[in-house]
């Protein structure tokens, strides 16, 4: 069996505001911008390297806007990724450290709330652990 999360869902009320911040301020490319049906619209985005791409619009779920949380977005190097989002006029937190992983934080213009992570290398195993 194989399983890709590919799309996720984000609730937002107003899409053209919402398509802006994530394409502007955050730099995601657009894959789509369609109307399927009357009242359906469905724009994907995608995060810079990333095989996984958001979709907001309109008709397509019952979340209500800003209750999506906790959505992280890892990258290389925090320091580097945060100047540049800040230079886009994204709101980033200051980084915390959390015991070795640096975190930042921001919300789109609904109050969904996204973490940044910056990516750890893997733990080095043990020779005698299998």
């Amino acid at each position: 069996m194989e399983m890709r999360l590919e799309v996720v869902q984000v609730p937002v009320t107003n899409v053209d505001a919402a398509k802006s911040f994530y394409t502007d301020r955050l730099g995601f490319a657009l894959d789509h911008d369609v109307e399927y049906i009357p009242g359906m619209r469905v724009v994907q985005l995608t995060p810079p390297g990333s095989a996984t791409s958001i979709v907001i619009g309109t008709g397509m779920n019952s979340m209500s806007p800003g209750s999506l949380e906790g959505l992280q977005l890892v990258v290389p190097d925090m320091a580097s990724t945060r100047a540049e989002l800040l230079e886009r006029g994204a709101e980033i937190s200051e980084v915390q450290d959390m015991g070795g992983i640096a975190f930042a934080y921001f919300s789109d213009p609904d109050g969904n709330r996204w973490v940044i992570q910056e990516s750890t290398p893997p733990a080095v195993k043990d020779a005698y652990q299998r």
